[in-house]
């Protein structure tokens, strides 16, 4: 992060003038602008920052810390998604199945050996009821 603020401050150092002058009272003073006569500008070269090899193995170490951190939120973010849109397919269906069993309608179904049985009036409540608790479980 500083390195960053380093490098983008670096072109507006070198692109600035700085002047200095002396006062009356002989005291030094620098500025953008030439104040006094006799002003001269000063060059001003960054400072070159030598880092030692601990600060360097810390600084690599924190940069692999915050890849890692990068990493394992865009995977959470990633399973997230999937859930979510697992979720809404789930609720899909389950709407689809209530909206499947309208009211006065008669249903059955299928016996091995091809004879129908017919659901009782409760049986058919009790599924609707099932499906719209499901459907407030789930899809709320």
């Amino acid at each position: 992060m500083r390195l960053l603020l380093c490098l983008l401050l670096l072109p507006g150092l070198a692109a600035a003038e700085i002047y200095r002058w002396v006062d009356a009272n002989g005291q030094v003073h620098f500025g953008q602008r030439p104040v006094a006569p006799g002003a001269e500008q000063v060059e001003v070269r960054p400072q070159v920052i030598e880092r030692d090899e601990a600060t360097r193995e810390r600084q690599e170490r924190t940069a692999r810390f915050h890849e890692a951190r990068r990493a394992e939120q865009a995977q959470a973010s990633t399973v997230s998604a999937e859930r979510q849109a697992l979720r809404a397919q789930e609720c899909g269906e389950l709407r689809s199945r209530l909206a499947q069993i309208p009211e006065g309608r008669r249903y059955f179904h299928s016996e091995a050996n091809g004879e129908r049985t017919y659901y009782s009036d409760e049986q058919l409540d009790a599924a609707r009821r099932q499906l719209r608790d499901r459907v407030s479980e789930r899809c709320s």
